[in-house]
């Protein structure tokens, strides 16, 4: 496993998270969680003006190509690299909701272990402050690991988003702009070649995110400072 620190030598599209479903039972779920933020979001800015907020995902990443439509010469149909293989790694990816920094691990396992080791690689790249940090409910973000590296760093607090709701984590549009970047409709032969591209755009690209300005957070925040 690698743990990477993502710089801002480029920047990505603008992630916008919206709390919205079809269903009246999927709706009352989302206002009651829209209320739950912003309140924990404000008592943050009051209180602990400091704190680090970030959001926490997994993706795994297969040489398999996965295709989109792109523009192309009448006549003249893209022809894509298609492997047959299903040899795939996986990224942690954890997004900082202010600089729009990713930090990253590489890993062929996804476990507690695992898991653990990423939070340390985010407890170094953000160290003396506190950190809120948002993610999904996933078997892996549980277990012993997990419990004793919270009761080491007390200044790492976690949120969980509610049951099967991807679309409200903004490390998912991460995922989705780097995949268009590198991965779909690629023609690399290796994994590691793909994976070091996919890693590599991570580094170097911010991902600015609103969900602290929707909430209220960046307006408030200044005032406790």
């Amino acid at each position: 496993m690698r743990p990477i620190t993502g710089c801002s030598s480029g920047v990505g599209s603008a992630i916008s998270v919206r709390l919205r479903s079809t269903s009246r039972a999927a709706r009352k779920t989302c206002s009651i969680l829209s209320s739950v933020w912003k309140k924990k979001l404000l008592d943050l800015a009051q209180e602990a003006p400091e704190t680090v907020i970030l959001a926490e995902d997994e993706a795994s990443l297969y040489l398999q190509t996965t295709t989109m439509s792109v523009w192309a010469p009448c006549g003249r149909t893209p022809v894509v690299h298609a492997s047959p293989s299903r040899k795939k790694t996986n990224f942690y990816g954890t997004l900082n909701l202010d600089t729009g920094e990713v930090i990253t691990t590489r890993s062929d396992e996804m476990n507690a272990e695992t898991t653990a080791t990423h939070l340390r690689a985010v407890l170094a790249a953000v160290p003396d402050r506190p950190i809120l940090l948002l993610w999904d409910r996933a078997p892996w973000h549980r277990g012993p690991a997990i419990r004793a590296l919270l009761g080491e760093h007390p200044r790492l607090e976690l949120m969980r988003f509610p049951v099967a709701s991807p679309e409200l984590n903004p490390q998912q549009q991460v995922w989705k702009a780097t995949r268009k970047e590198v991965s779909h409709n690629h023609d690399r032969s290796k994994l590691d070649r793909l994976a070091d591209s996919f890693e590599q755009h991570l580094q170097t690209t911010r991902f600015p995110c609103s969900l602290l300005e929707r909430y209220g957070f960046t307006a408030v925040r200044p005032m406790f400072t």
